[in-house]
């Protein structure tokens, strides 16, 4: 890792452009998010990594767009899907660097994604909490379908409980991909608050209001997750009996090229782009 430390009062957060702009760390007297192991070089294993150009999967990575088919390659071992896109697999260039702000920025050339773009990453630290800004602007000449994300991980104890507004879920496969939507099952009511232990849990929620709250009761803890309204869908991802667990920000339906409809996607025309915003907020019990 090449951290870059960012300080603010007690709050320390290690951002590493070289691991996918991954967040490796953030810490007060409690880590905030998981915290990677020294020298780890696995953004899968960090406390959080942007999701552009797209979030989630792509069934077997393809898709047709504007009369055109698109390939992806297969990016995440065995699984036979395209997931979570370019940027947590690439390293970002540093753009400016302070005390307590980081901007980051991966430039992707078109190839099996026929599209160009730049990608900005902003993390702002404060006695408030952290602050995680994402650009995405089409830099090619044809429209781009796009979407963004960040994908946080959590430190998951016998007590941690999670809430959200939420209306429903998508049920899924073995393989993660979307079966049916349906109310929330009582278990996963996420409106009512969940023990994250007891969720057994890799699903988006929609009509998500913005707002997630985390609770570690046994330390005294909370955390409020406050996104942009253009990211209105909530991925929960808590493996039974694992010691973390993720509450993803995130603005399209998993596989929504494929989906048709109203699933989220983004089309930015030459020029145009797209920002978006999470802030997340500690606070004692």
């Amino acid at each position: 890792m090449s951290l870059i430390e960012l300080v603010c009062g007690e709050y320390r957060a290690g951002i590493d452009p070289a691991t996918g702009g991954g967040l490796a760390y953030w810490r007060g007297r409690h880590d905030l998010v998981r915290a990677a192991a020294t020298g780890e070089t696995s953004p899968q294993q960090f406390g959080c990594f942007p999701l552009l150009p797209y979030s989630n999967r792509i069934r077997n990575g393809r898709f047709d767009f504007a009369g055109q088919s698109v390939q992806l390659p297969l990016n995440f071992g065995d699984h036979p899907h395209s997931i979570h896109g370019h940027g947590w697999q690439n390293a970002w260039d540093v753009v400016k660097r302070t005390a307590n702000e980081l901007r980051l920025q991966y430039r992707h050339e078109r190839g099996a994604w026929p599209f160009s773009y730049l990608a900005e990453q902003i993390f702002r630290l404060d006695e408030a909490g952290l602050c995680i800004d994402l650009r995405l602007a089409n830099l090619g000449d044809r429209p781009m379908p796009c979407g963004l994300g960040l994908h946080p991980y959590f430190p998951a104890t016998a007590e941690t409980r999670i809430e959200a507004g939420v209306n429903g879920v998508w049920l899924t496969d073995d393989e993660i991909m979307p079966t049916a939507w349906a109310p929330t099952p009582a278990n996963w009511d996420l409106r009512d608050g969940c023990a994250v232990a007891g969720m057994g849990c890799d699903n988006l929620f929609t009509g998500w209001d913005g707002t997630a709250r985390i609770s570690w009761p046994e330390k005294g803890l909370g955390l409020t997750i406050t996104a942009s309204a253009n990211l209105g869908y909530l991925v929960v991802y808590a493996p039974t009996g694992a010691d973390f667990f993720c509450a993803e920000p995130v603005s399209h339906l998993t596989d929504a090229f494929n989906s048709g409809g109203d699933a989220g996607v983004i089309v930015l025309q030459t020029g145009q782009d797209v920002c978006a915003s999470v802030g997340f907020a500690p606070h004692m019990l």
